[in-house]
């Protein structure tokens, strides 16, 4: 779950399965929100939502970010992106790597969004990796 401006990783769940149940954790334990949008997956129809839940079945204009964010998680923990070549042995090793992913990601973030709002610009004299 992520939340937009600043763009962060608010909560996150490592699992074998992505059921209702888990994602119903994951809201129900994460700061309220007045929207969440998500992708055209089956399991989030059953999710109850504090806000409003938007279902984006045919586009991804609302889920761009978190679409990216998991495209960035398969580049830099290699676990994520091939199963065949790299693959964590128990799931709370994998939960260690991308917390602490997550934090660094965060902490990422934050700096990004406070530089861009002091020097009007994108262009970043750090990356994600001084962050680890």
């Amino acid at each position: 779950m992520i939340s937009r401006n600043p763009r962060l990783i608010v909560d996150f769940d490592v699992a074998f399965n992505k059921s209702s149940e888990r994602i119903q954790n994951i809201v129900d334990n994460s700061s309220e929100a007045d929207f969440y949008y998500t992708d055209g997956y089956l399991g989030y129809i059953d999710v109850v939502y504090p806000g409003k839940h938007i279902r984006n079945v045919r586009d991804k204009k609302d889920t761009h970010h978190v679409e990216s964010i998991n495209a960035d998680l398969r580049h830099d923990i290699p676990v994520l992106a091939r199963r065949s070549r790299c693959f964590a042995r128990k799931i709370e090793t994998l939960y260690a790597v991308v917390a602490v992913f997550i934090d660094a990601y965060n902490r990422f973030g934050l700096a990004k969004y406070k530089y861009c709002q002091r020097k009007k610009t994108r262009e970043l004299p750090f990356s994600v990796v001084d962050f680890l």
